[in-house]
């Protein structure tokens, strides 16, 4: 074996294990929130999150899930046909090659929007992609791990997703909303946790206070419940 040759045997399957990610699950549906609503999306859910909020809808994506090749992840993603991809979890960027991911996902063509809980840094991510970040509300328990610094890595086609537990979350939501001028970085979206507050009321709350932020609720939940892969 010639020195080259020894060479690449060496380093091959450590460039092999860099290009894979530990999957939960990847699915063809219907968006069902943000502003691709309504559109037919791939979802790549990465397991692994580092947070803990009370009212978390995916615990199922903590642990477990299946080492993929990235060129696998994208070969099934073309499989289903759709222009929109949403990479989510669990919290996506807590595996670092989820960058790369993004990456070649634009670089395919795709409408690609992140799923992030606002807690991990945001400031390597591709600018092609939309980042939905998440600010926690205190009723969420993880409202001290925002990263504020976050705001300034947002772009315009970015959003922001504040979910509110309680009239104490909508007002800490108001107040942050004023503090740093969100609306002005980017749509904001506030969105009621699923049997914690009435849809109906947060809407009035909002109407009321004239706030411009985007009401929303889950649309997925509303067609098929909790169910995973949906």
């Amino acid at each position: 074996m010639s020195g080259d040759d020894a060479s690449m045997a060496s380093t091959t399957p450590a460039a092999a294990v860099g290009e894979r990610l530990r999957i939960t699950e990847i699915f063809h549906s219907i968006q069902g929130e943000a502003d691709a609503i309504g559109w037919r999306t791939v979802f790549v859910r990465l397991t692994g999150c580092p947070l803990r909020c009370v009212w978390c809808d995916t615990e199922y994506s903590f642990y477990g899930g299946d080492w993929r090749a990235i060129d696998d992840i994208l070969a099934e993603v073309a499989s289903h046909d759709a222009r929109h991809v949403c990479v989510t979890g669990g919290e996506p960027l807590a595996q670092k090659r989820c960058l790369i991911l993004l990456r070649k996902l634009c670089d395919a063509g795709y409408e690609v929007s992140l799923e992030t809980s606002g807690a991990l840094d945001v400031s390597a991510v591709d600018p092609r992609v939309r980042k939905v970040m998440d600010l926690k509300a205190p009723d969420s328990g993880e409202s001290k791990r925002n990263l504020w610094s976050n705001l300034e890595h947002l772009l315009p086609h970015d959003q922001i997703k504040v979910v509110i537990a309680s009239r104490g979350d909508y007002e800490w939501a108001r107040t942050m909303l004023a503090e740093h001028a969100l609306a002005g970085r980017c749509m904001v979206l506030f969105s009621p946790v699923h049997g914690a507050v009435e849809p109906r009321e947060l809407a009035e709350w909002i109407i009321a206070d004239k706030l411009p932020v985007r009401f929303q609720m889950q649309l997925h939940k509303l067609l098929w419940n909790d169910a995973a892969g949906h």
